[in-house]
C-alpha cells in the first residue's frame, strides 16, 4: 500500500523501512523548516556573528595601522612603501582565500561542530601574534606581520563557509535570510569598532604624540599594538560557545545518516517535547565523493549557479576590498581631513583625522546598509536586492571615477565625493555584499553547501587580492594617487559584469534548503 511502502522518484516501490526514515527524515525538517523563531536562534546568531565581528575588525584595523606602522618603521616617508603596505594588507585576504576551501572542505567531511572553533582559535593566536610583533635584523616587522596574518586569514577564512552554513541549516525557511543577514551584519560593527578603538587609542595618547621627540614615534607604536592586540578579545568570549554549539540536524541525516540522532538534537534545540534514546538508524541519503561532486556540478543547472555565486563575489570583492583596506589612502587622496599642522602635531592631527574619517564611513553607510538589506531580504528576495546593488554601484562608480579630479577640485566637490563614497558604502551592503554570503549558504545540498560556499566565498577572496595588488600598482601612475579615479572607473566594469552573472542566480527566499538543492 502506498501509505506503507510508497514509491521512489524514478516509480519503483520503495521498502517499507526507507519510506518510513524517508518520511521521518522529512518530518524533522519540516520542524526546522517551520519553527518560530526563539532564544536558540538568537544564540546561534550571536555566536556566528561575534566571529564575523572579530573577522572585520582584524581586517579593516590594518587600514588605520599601516598608516600608524609607517610612521613607526618608516619614519623618513612617514609611510609604509608601497609593497611594504601591499604585504600587510593582502597577506590576510591570501589566507582568507586558504582557509575557504580547506575549511568549506573540511566541515563537508567531518562536520561543522568538529570544526567550528578551531578556526577561531587560530585567529586569536595569530592577532594576539601580530602585537607581540618586532623589528629584527633577520627580518622586518613587515615581514612578521605578513606571515602572522596571512595564519589569522586562515582562521577567518574557515569562519565564512562554517557561520554561513551553520545558521543556514538551524534556521527556519520564513527567516532564514534574516538571520543570516544578522550574522553577516556583525561585520559592519566590527569595522565600526576598529575605527572607534583607534580614536580612542589616539585620544589617549595624544599628549604622548604630540610631546614625542623620538625618531620613531614610540608612542605611535603603543597605539597600533593596542588597536591590532584588542581585535582578539571579541573572540576569546565567544570560543566557548562556539565549541559547544550542537551538530547541525541537516549534517547528521544526509552526511552522517543518523536520523534518529538529528531527530533527537531537532527535539532538544528547539524544545518541542522529550526524545527517548533509540538506536543508530540510517536514511537513505546521496553519498559525497569526488565522482558525485563531478557529476552533480557538471549538470549547467548546477554549474551556472556555482558560477553565478562564485563570481559575483569576485565582482563585488573587487570594489568591497578596494575601497575598504584603501578608504585612509582615498580620504587622503582627496585632501579630506588632511593634517595642516607639521611635526609630532601633523602625526597626532592625521591619525585622528582617518581615525574619525573611518568611523564617518562606518556610520553613513555600512552598517544602514547591512540593515537595509536585513529587513527586505525575506520580503523583496536576494536576487532582486543584488542586481539593484551591483547596478547602483556601478552608476555610483562611474560618477566618482569620471568627476574624480573636478570633485577634489574644491572643499563642495570633496564633501560630495565623501558623500558619493558612502552612498557605495551602503549599496554595498544594501546588495551584493550580504547577498553573496547568503545565496551560497542556501542553493547547494548539504554534502556540498559548506565546500561550494567555500570555493564561493575564496573567488571573492581572489577579487580582493586582485584588488589590493591592482590598487598599489596602479593608484601612483602619472604622480601620488593619481590614477584613483581610473580605479574607481574600473570597480563600475566589474559591477556591471556582477549584474550578469546575478541572472544565473535562482530566487531563494520562502523556498526549503532541500528544495533549493533538489535534495
Amino acid at each position: 500500500m502506498a501509505s506503507e511502502k510508497g514509491s521512489s522518484i524514478s516509480g519503483e516501490p520503495l521498502p517499507q523501512t526507507s519510506y518510513v526514515l524517508d518520511e521521518r527524515r522529512r518530518a524533522a525538517l519540516a520542524e526546522v523548516d517551520n519553527a518560530k523563531f526563539s532564544w536558540f536562534h538568537v544564540k546561534v546568531c550571536f555566536v556566528a556573528g561575534v566571529g564575523f565581528f572579530t573577522d572585520a575588525y582584524d581586517i579593516f584595523a590594518i587600514n588605520i595601522a599601516s598608516t600608524m606602522l609607517g610612521y613607526v618603521y618608516d619614519p623618513k616617508h612617514k609611510s609604509l612603501s608601497t609593497n611594504a603596505g601591499l604585504g600587510v594588507k593582502v597577506a590576510t585576504p591570501v589566507g582568507t582565500l586558504v582557509g575557504q576551501l580547506v575549511f568549506g572542505w573540511l566541515a563537508d567531511v567531518v562536520g561543522r561542530k568538529k570544526m567550528y572553533g578551531f578556526e577561531l582559535m587560530i585567529i586569536i593566536f595569530a592577532t594576539f601574534a601580530q602585537a607581540l610583533s618586532a623589528n629584527g635584523p633577520a627580518v622586518t616587522i613587515v615581514g612578521v606581520l605578513v606571515v602572522w596574518r596571512f595564519l589569522m586569514g586562515v582562521g577567518i577564512g574557515g569562519d565564512y563557509p562554517l557561520s554561513a552554513v551553520i545558521s543556514s541549516e538551524f534556521a527556519s525557511t520564513r527567516t532564514r535570510g534574516r538571520l543570516m543577514t544578522a550574522v553577516f551584519a556583525f561585520q559592519g560593527w566590527g569595522q565600526l569598532s576598529a575605527a572607534l578603538i583607534s580614536v580612542i587609542t589616539v585620544a589617549a595618547y595624544k599628549n604622548s604624540i604630540i610631546g614625542d621627540v623620538s625618531p620613531n614615534f614610540n608612542a605611535v607604536d603603543h597605539c597600533w599594538r593596542i588597536l591590532i592586540g584588542m581585535g582578539c578579545v571579541p573572540g576569546v568570549i565567544a570560543l566557548y560557545f562556539r565549541l559547544t554549539i550542537p551538530e547541525t540536524p541537516r549534517f547528521t541525516m544526509d552526511i552522517e545518516r543518523n536520523i534518529q540522532q538529528a531527530t533527537k538534537d531537532i527535539d532538544a534545540i528547539l524544545a518541542t517535547k522529550e526524545s527517548n534514546s533509540v538506536s543508530h538508524q540510517q536514511v537513505n541519503a546521496p553519498v559525497a565523493s569526488w565522482a558525485d561532486f563531478g557529476a552533480y556540478f557538471g549538470q549547467w543547472k548546477h554549474m551556472k549557479v556555482l558560477i553565478g555565486t562564485a563570481y559575483s563575489w569576485f565582482a563585488l570583492d573587487i570594489a568591497f576590498y578596494g575601497l575598504g583596506l584603501n578608504s585612509s589612502i582615498i580620504l587622503e587622496a582627496i585632501g579630506f581631513g588632511s593634517a595642516v599642522s607639521t611635526g609630532s602635531r601633523g602625526v597626532y592631527d592625521n591619525l585622528m583625522n582617518v581615525s574619525v574619517g573611518n568611523v564617518i564611513l562606518s556610520i553613513a553607510g555600512l552598517i544602514p546598509g547591512y540593515w537595509a538589506s536585513f529587513f527586505l531580504i525575506d520580503s523583496w528576495g536576494r536576487k532582486p536586492i543584488q542586481l539593484m546593488g551591483f547596478t547602483l554601484l556601478a552608476a555610483l562608480f562611474i560618477v566618482m571615477g569620471f568627476g574624480y579630479d573636478a570633485l577634489k577640485g574644491s572643499d563642495s566637490g570633496k564633501k560630495a565625493f565623501v558623500f558619493l563614497y558612502c552612498l557605495a558604502n551602503f549599496f554595498q551592503n544594501f546588495g551584493p555584499n550580504v547577498t553573496t554570503f547568503v545565496v551560497p549558504g542556501e542553493v547547494y545540498p548539504t554534502r556540498y553547501r559548506s565546500t561550494a560556499h567555500g570555493i564561493s566565498a575564496a573567488s571573492g577572496k581572489l577579487g580582493a587580492i586582485v584588488a589590493q595588488v591592482g590598487f598599489a600598482q596602479l593608484a601612483n601612475i602619472g604622480g601620488s594617487n593619481a590614477f584613483v579615479g581610473h580605479i574607481l572607473e574600473i570597480f563600475a566594469l566589474f559591477m556591471i559584469t556582477g549584474i550578469f552573472s546575478t541572472l544565473l542566480l535562482p530566487e531563494t527566499k520562502g523556498r526549503s534548503l532541500e528544495e533549493l538543492s533538489e535534495d
